[in-house]
């Protein structure tokens, strides 16, 4: 089938729309292939196509869980056999899963780009016929972008496995200097092809308010504007507080971040795409991979750190193509705060070895030892043990995972886990069972092996399924079995890990380099006044002001800015149309003036001034007769 073949059939459409079909023509050809496209900009067709032309397996690798199973869920849909690898997955269902990519004919194989190094999915990417490799949301690959993340460097090694597979990099934010990185970081090879869509949104009104009271101005825009809104904040605990007081006002809302459990945020999420709650105060954890078309309203309350971000989140809004509004609250102390990020971003050097020095101690870890060792990291527990503050911390370890020193991952899904603490013959001659406990200890112990010498994960969601009781009976008999030491259960939860890349090393010879230190702080520190700039503009129109950004030279204003709205129709600002038209009336209504002598003596550039006379005889407001200006 020809790629149009394939759209209609799969999707339905008769054309691609803008770079798609530009895009896949290059993948198809075994190209190399960068596509910078918005959100909204149909992503997902231009790797889905291609991999249905091609023989063999598309590797999709991307973050974002919600997504994979969102895509795969859509792609089973339209009969189309694919696959989904992510975190809170057991053992065995990651083997069949595996096994089904070399011997079951799938065309799609999702992946999050920390499990590519895994010895399991080494051992059996050898053994899969690979037609192309996507690398999703591909930004956090560089060092320069904003959200870099230390595991999308293993894409590399996947690369040096496969180096004759084309492979396609999608990013919807990046700057010319993270276009480059991103083809360096993966490969690219001669003769590789990088295409942009225009990240013009022209239904899209972006608007700074200044104001020194944000709740008040937040409420009279939510009051103004109809429709679905995101209200994005800085910190979790924030998102509580915008939520209440938005409720207080008769708003329906509720609000969203990376701490609460997988139930409640799939809760709240679908209570706001369905309209029953209109308003989800956010921290950035919300959005990426979200589809709700019809948001009219997205709102910081808190100034983003760097335009990819704002960019990007101001974008959730108005993907229908109609009218929506993108506000940035701006106040003073909004350069002061930005600033203060610097330095918990990027703590001094000596700081960031007494964190070292301190994680050491928190593990008793010996000088020499450690390499390849794996620690569960409760940072609450660590700054009270050891009086940091969380930010500091968080930001200091990040920088000791670029440095390699160790290796820490954010908050990770760790699937539940149990060990049987009595022998089986002990665990059969106990007869003093209920009916539902009996039935949950035969499931668990005909679905998983080495349940009495180790940990094995379990899936509570497939016992359920299995044995008729719910999420909550089988927790509640697991906690009640624990207690009575018949068995240990770990229940899923979400926690952090430190993990030892190299041996303990003295405090004094860790070394942070200029390329993992002072330039990223560097880029960072641009990043903010970019920011900045951007908040404080009057003069300069802000979609031009984000597009510049990203490289996108754009000749003509929104038109639709607030910068925009407040220029007069003649070009200049409402302002200064004002104080010229009064200066000219002033004069003339005086006595009759010639107009090089009238533009002599007012104080202004003579091209605003002949500007507003133009103007103002067209409007018939002043008339002109043999080079004399007068009013009637």
């Amino acid at each position: 089938m020809t790629y149009q073949e394939i759209l209609k059939r799969y999707w339905g459409y008769d054309n691609f729309r803008g770079i798609q079909e530009d895009i896949i023509e290059s993948i198809g050809k075994g190209q190399d292939t960068l596509g910078l496209m918005p959100t909204g900009g149909g992503k997902s067709i231009t790797f889905q196509v291609p991999a249905l032309a091609m023989e063999g397996l598309c590797l999709v690798i991307t973050p974002l869980i919600a997504l994979m199973k969102d895509q795969v869920s859509n792609l089973r849909e339209r009969g189309i056999k694919a696959l989904a690898i992510y975190s809170g997955m057991t053992r065995e269902e990651i083997v069949i899963a595996l096994e089904n990519c070399i011997f079951g004919d799938y065309k799609f194989l999702y992946i999050s780009p920390e499990r590519l190094d895994t010895e399991i999915f080494q051992t059996k990417l050898k053994h899969m016929k690979i037609s192309m490799i996507t690398v999703d949301e591909s930004h956090c690959i560089s060092q320069w972008g904003y959200d870099f993340r230390p595991a999308y460097l293993k894409i590399a090694d996947v690369r040096k496995m496969l180096p004759n597979i084309p492979i396609l990099a999608l990013t919807a934010t990046a700057t010319p200097e993270v276009v480059k990185d991103i083809q360096l970081k993966l490969g690219f090879r001669e003769g590789s092809q990088t295409f942009r869509m225009s990240f013009e949104r022209k239904n899209l009104a972006y608007i700074v308010r200044s104001t020194e009271d944000k709740q008040k101005e937040l409420i009279h825009i939510l009051n103004r504007v109809p429709g679905s809104a995101i209200v994005y904040t800085r910190n979790r605990k924030r998102t509580r507080e915008i939520a209440d007081l938005i409720l207080s006002h008769s708003i329906s809302a509720t609000f969203y971040h990376a701490g609460l459990n997988d139930d409640v945020k799939d809760q709240r999420q679908k209570s706001w795409q369905t309209g029953e709650n209109r308003v989800m105060v956010a921290t950035n954890a919300f959005g990426m991979g979200i589809d709700k078309p019809d948001v009219r309203l997205v709102i910081h309350i808190d100034m983003p750190d760097s335009p990819e971000a704002y960019f990007q989140e101001a974008g959730r809004a108005g993907r229908d193509g109609l009218k929506a509004y993108a506000v940035l609250l701006h106040a003073k102390s909004d350069k002061t705060n930005l600033h203060k990020r610097i330095t918990d971003t990027f703590p001094d050097k000596e700081y960031i070895r007494n964190i070292y020095e301190n994680i050491n101690y928190y593990y008793q870890m010996a000088m020499g030892d450690g390499a390849g060792c794996t620690y569960a990291f409760n940072i609450d527990e660590f700054c009270h043990n050891f009086k940091h503050f969380p930010i500091q911390v968080d930001s200091a370890l990040k920088i000791l995972t670029r440095a390699g020193y160790l290796e820490y991952t954010d908050e990770q899904d760790n699937a539940s886990r149990l060990i049987f603490t009595l022998r089986r013959d002990e665990l059969y001659k106990l007869q003093e069972y209920d009916t539902d406990t009996e039935k949950l200890i035969n499931t668990i112990l005909r679905s998983y092996t080495g349940l009495f010498t180790d940990y094995a994960y379990i899936n509570e969601d497939s016992l359920s399924v299995r044995t008729g009781l719910t999420r909550q009976e089988i927790y509640d008999i697991l906690v009640m079995l624990t207690k009575r030491h018949i068995l240990h259960y770990i229940p899923r939860k979400k926690t952090p890990y430190i993990i030892y890349t190299r041996e303990r090393q003295e405090k004094e010879r860790i070394h942070l380099s200029r390329e993992v230190y002072e330039d990223r702080k560097e880029s960072y520190i641009a990043r903010i006044n970019a920011m900045i700039e951007y908040a404080s503009a009057k003069e300069n129109c802000r979609s031009r002001m984000l597009l510049r950004y990203f490289g996108e030279k754009n000749e003509h204003n929104c038109g639709q800015c607030d910068v925009c709205l407040r220029k007069h129709e003649t070009g200049l600002k409402e302002s200064e149309f004002l104080d010229l038209k009064e200066q000219i009336l002033d004069r003339l209504n005086d006595s009759s003036c010639p107009v090089a002598e009238l533009v002599s003596l007012l104080n202004a550039e003579k091209e605003k001034i002949n500007t507003t006379i133009s103007f103002l005889l067209s409007e018939e407001i002043i008339h002109i007769k043999d080079g004399i200006l007068y009013t009637e």
